[in-house]
Order: structure tokens, then sequence, then C-alpha cells
């Protein structure tokens, strides 16, 4: 075995032992409530008495704009850093960014003629 594959076992054993210590001292020290009230079993909507039942259907479209905003901030996160380390990468990291958004263009250009964007 490598130095490498010794060092990442250890650190999973200690990332597990840590984890499980967490939830054990929770488990032991957490606070523990012995009557349930009424209090607990309400729905809290930012200190507002709740306004009908909280089991709603919501429109797909709410969850598109959802998942087109999910894209384009793995987007932003994507270009963020390579923009930063553009300075030593050359010509092929251009093209290589550039083959991405082209990628994620194409993907917009398709949600947009679909009408997956239009707000009806």
């Amino acid at each position: 075995m490598s130095d490498s594959w010794i060092a990442a076992v250890l650190f999973m054993a200690v990332s597990a032992a840590i984890a499980g210590l967490m939830v054990g001292l929770n488990w032991v020290l957490g606070a523990k409530s012995k009557a349930a009230s009424a209090v607990r079993t309400t729905t809290y909507e930012c200190g507002e008495e709740p306004d009908g039942g909280a089991w709603i259907r919501f429109h797909p479209r709410y969850y598109v704009v959802a998942l087109v905003f999910v894209v384009f901030d793995v987007e932003a996160a994507f270009l963020l850093p390579w923009a930063l380390g553009l300075r030593g990468g050359g010509w092929m990291t251009i093209l290589e960014m550039g083959a991405f958004l082209t990628i994620l263009m194409l993907g917009w250009l398709y949600a947009l003629r679909k009408g997956a964007l239009r707000w009806q």
C-alpha cells in the first residue's frame, strides 16, 4: 500500500469517527422533550399564523425555473475559478470554456424555444 492510500483510509476513518462522535453526543446530551405539545405540531411561518394547509400543489413551472437557476448558478461557479486561473492556461483553456459556454447556451436556447422560461 502506498502512503496516499493509507492517508485516504486514515482520513475516512477519522471523519467517520468524528461524525459518529457528534451523533452520539447529540443523542446523549441533546435536549429532550417529555410531553408532546400542540405547538410542536403546528406549522411555523415566520411568526405568522398559517393560512391554509401545508400540502398544496405547485405548478411544474416553478421547478423548471428553479432548475434553470441551478444550471446558471453552477455555470457561475465554474466561470469564476476559470477566470482567476486564466493566465497560465493558454488558448486551449479559452477553447474549452468556449465549448462549455456553447453547450450551456444551446441548452438555454432550447429551454427558451420550448417556452420553459415564459411566465404566464
